[in-house]
């Protein structure tokens, strides 16, 4: 008699339960309500999953590997030939566009030096040899290695920017 209790108890749970066990495998059984579930939208507002998904839908999608960290150029979008070369170089780590971060900012700069052939000229000597005094007491490192060209390409750009 208590194994028949037992044995019924057993069967009411397994039946109450409704694992999805069929001969054929859970997988096939399983599948399409897993599909349709995933492609319906949450029904209950309050719910975790709408939650999970309301938040994952306004995450940012962003590369935070730590070999890029702090090395995008920010503010130099332009595709002129000036600002393909500050996005190669190491502008970024000091300089930001609207914003002062060590150096100035690239606007800043725009706005006290006037668009001349002369200021680019002088500029241009001031990337490649470095220097302080100008815009505090942080000096500019010197980037030897820039021909006067680049460099001046490089202030026309920023020359550019208001």
């Amino acid at each position: 008699m208590k194994k028949l209790v037992l044995y019924l108890g057993a069967a009411t749970l397994l039946t109450a339960c409704d694992s999805g066990y069929k001969p054929d495998g859970p997988d096939q059984v399983n599948a399409p309500k897993a599909a349709q579930q995933a492609n319906e939208a949450p029904s209950a507002p309050d719910s975790v999953t709408a939650t999970n998904v309301a938040a994952k839908a306004h995450q940012l999608q962003v590369d935070t590997s730590t070999s890029k960290i702090g090395t995008s150029p920010t503010g130099v979008a332009d595709n002129s030939q000036g600002a393909k070369l500050m996005a190669s170089s190491d502008c970024a780590s000091c300089h930001r566009e609207r914003e002062k971060l060590l150096g100035p900012a690239y606007v800043a700069i725009a706005e006290k030096y006037p668009n001349t052939p002369a200021n680019v000229a002088m500029l241009g000597k001031k990337v490649i040899s470095g220097g302080k005094g100008n815009w505090g007491d942080i000096a500019m490192t010197p980037h030897p290695g820039l021909s006067e060209s680049d460099a001046k390409e490089m202030v026309k750009y920023i020359l550019t920017l208001k």
